[in-house]
């Protein structure tokens, strides 16, 4: 898997018609190393036609058990902060950076990210949101191609590129650090109201 290349995966990803597909497509690839220890892939969760799309970092163990983003206390908190602006997961769409849950949920290595990166803005393509929201610094670094933190970048609005599709984004805290952090959550609030 060292020598895998990110030139077969926008292959594979530009030939998806639809997300269902796409799902198809991901589940043969066998490329990327963390599928082979991940129980399962991790694909989206949420309605594919909403407006608004969240990416987050990748799947931890509950994701990983039950094949969707953003379940385990993190997820709680997001469903939480998600009701409280009048939205559930029936009205956006969730993702990861990548599908498959890294090794004892360390951060996905640079070329994780960038074998599954034409899966993703696939995803975003096919899903074409009006809004894109970046859950903590794995999503935010990558998609705003940035290595400023998630600390100085949270909360400014950009206007992306990904792929053919044009979208205006903002990167906010991770639930997960929120819970570790629970004195940002008035950053948090702000973020989520601006949405």
């Amino acid at each position: 898997a060292l020598n895998a290349d990110p030139a077969e995966t926008r292959a594979l990803a530009a030939e998806a018609k639809t997300l269902d597909e796409l799902r198809t497509i991901m589940v043969a690839y066998d490329g990327c190393g963390l599928k082979h220890r991940a129980t399962q892939l991790c694909f989206a969760d949420g309605n594919p036609e909403s407006e608004i799309m969240l990416v987050g970092e990748a799947p931890g163990s509950e994701e990983d058990l039950q094949g969707r983003p953003f379940v385990g206390k993190a997820g709680q908190l997001l469903d939480r902060m998600l009701k409280a602006i009048g939205l559930d997961r029936s009205k956006v769409f969730i993702v990861n950076t990548v599908p498959w849950r890294p090794p004892g949920n360390r951060e996905p290595s640079p070329e994780e990210m960038a074998l599954c990166q034409p899966f993703l803005f696939r995803q975003i393509e096919l899903v074409a949101p009006k809004f894109l929201v970046t859950l903590g610094n794995v999503p935010t670094k990558q998609l705003f191609q940035t290595s400023t933190g998630i600390t100085r970048m949270r909360g400014q609005w950009k206007d992306l590129t990904i792929g053919s599709h044009q979208v205006p984004a903002i990167s906010m805290f991770h639930p997960a650090y929120l819970l570790r952090q629970p004195g940002q959550k008035g950053l948090a609030w702000r973020d989520w109201l601006g949405l």
